[in-house]
């Protein structure tokens, strides 16, 4: 299937937008992507045609929308190779990791190992540091070579009886580097550990297959997957969410309810108390939908395409380091301009309609092991073009003139 790019961003309304009297050039989709008209005529679509609470009622309203918000559990199951009772519907990536850590809290004792990497998300470290703050588990972390690998032989000495559970990243955010992660799964199952990943970016970017990881937990957020905030996925192998004990309290997560005691509801539904996220649920299953109706290989190849244009337009930039040159890693290039900070960077890209991140990306661990207190970052996406991808390049090269 041949990927047409301009025929794809006509479906993206506010991409024909203008900054300070510029096109824009929306380079943050790392941070969050824009959305389809898919998207948000299925949202408007449920609002206006056919609403109400899901799962509790017998009126007609009721079995519709349950009907579509089940409709996009099974989307998702559907696109992560995954059965529907295996998906649990989160706010995000971020709250996913919190129900899987204070979950497992309760078979963790203080001795007990967790092992990290040097280039997770925040999301991926505070839940942990949590447990090691209440509990005693300590935290150990994969370090990150030069080039923004992993160092896989320290990961595996990092391994032991000890080690209870490994939650790893998929692909940075900051960096691109996409982690070869089935191959760090069976290590650490190995060793009888329990895995998690971190699939945040790499799910937007490659095909995601559950079945074939032998991941325990993977986790993402819908609004970088093209779909709205506020939701997002939690994968878990049927017997894992089957062991945890439910992460809140309130409606639709019970079996039964007396004065005396309570039973709870098998998941998924355990983990979805009280009024769900209805819209934003079948905003993301229309976005995964629409997704799955273009050819993910060629628009890996079209992104890949526009980072190393991008890269050939900045060679000799003596002026331009790039953090992160893995082999293989996604269309993501951070990068610090000498005698700039990257909020300034940022902020005079954006007078040219180029709008790019800036900051620690809620990865400061990663910020330190390179020696920088923060960075600005141009993520590429499926929306993006070549004549975007030289705008970037003319906007950045007058940029770091301001400074020189």
């Amino acid at each position: 299937m041949a990927f047409d790019v301009e025929k794809v961003r006509a479906e993206f309304p506010i991409l024909g937008r203008q900054v300070h009297d510029k096109p824009l050039v929306y380079l943050d989709s790392a941070a969050s992507a824009q959305k389809p008209r898919a998207v948000i005529q299925a949202m408007t679509g449920a609002m206006e045609g056919s609403y109400a609470n899901v799962h509790r009622g017998l009126h007609t309203l009721a079995n519709e929308t349950t009907e579509a918000y089940e409709k996009a559990r099974k989307s998702i199951a559907d696109f992560i190779r995954a059965e529907t009772n295996e998906v649990v519907f989160v706010k995000g990536g971020t709250e996913a990791i919190n129900l899987v850590a204070a979950g497992l809290s309760h078979s963790l004792k203080a001795g007990d190992e967790i092992v990290l990497t040097e280039m997770a998300h925040h999301a991926n470290i505070v839940p942990w540091h949590f447990l090691r703050e209440r509990q005693g588990v300590v935290l150990k972390f994969v370090p990150v070579l030069e080039d923004g690998s992993l160092d896989l032989d320290a990961y595996r000495a990092l391994l032991g009886p000890k080690t209870k559970v490994v939650a790893l990243t998929h692909m940075s955010n900051v960096l691109g580097t996409v982690n070869p992660v089935a191959g760090m799964i069976a290590d650490a199952h190995a060793v009888g550990a329990i895995t998690l990943l971190d699939g945040c970016q790499a799910i937007v970017h490659q095909p995601v297959d559950v079945k074939a990881l032998d991941v325990d937990f993977y986790v993402f957020s819908g609004h970088k997957l093209y779909g709205p905030t506020g939701i997002g996925a939690l994968y878990g192998k049927a017997e894992r969410l089957a062991a945890l004990p439910p992460y809140q309290g309130g409606g639709e997560m019970i079996g039964t309810v007396t004065l005396d005691a309570i039973t709870y509801a098998d998941p998924p539904h355990r983990f979805e108390a009280g009024t769900p996220a209805i819209l934003e649920a079948i905003g993301l299953g229309a976005a995964i939908d629409w997704l799955s109706g273009l050819d993910r290989e060629a628009i890996a190849a079209h992104e890949h395409r526009l980072y190393e244009r991008v890269r050939a337009g900045l060679n000799g930039a003596n002026w331009l380091r790039v953090i992160g040159e893995a082999p293989g890693k996604g269309a993501i290039l951070s990068f610090t301009v000498d005698g700039a900070h990257a909020h300034d960077v940022a902020q005079i890209l954006d007078r040219y309609g180029v709008a790019v991140r800036a900051g620690t990306h809620c990865a400061e661990p990663l910020m330190r092991r390179f020696g920088v207190t923060s960075s600005a970052r141009a993520s590429f996406a499926l929306y993006n073009t070549e004549a975007e991808a030289d705008a970037f390049v003319e906007a950045l090269t007058r940029t770091q003139a301001f400074f020189a």
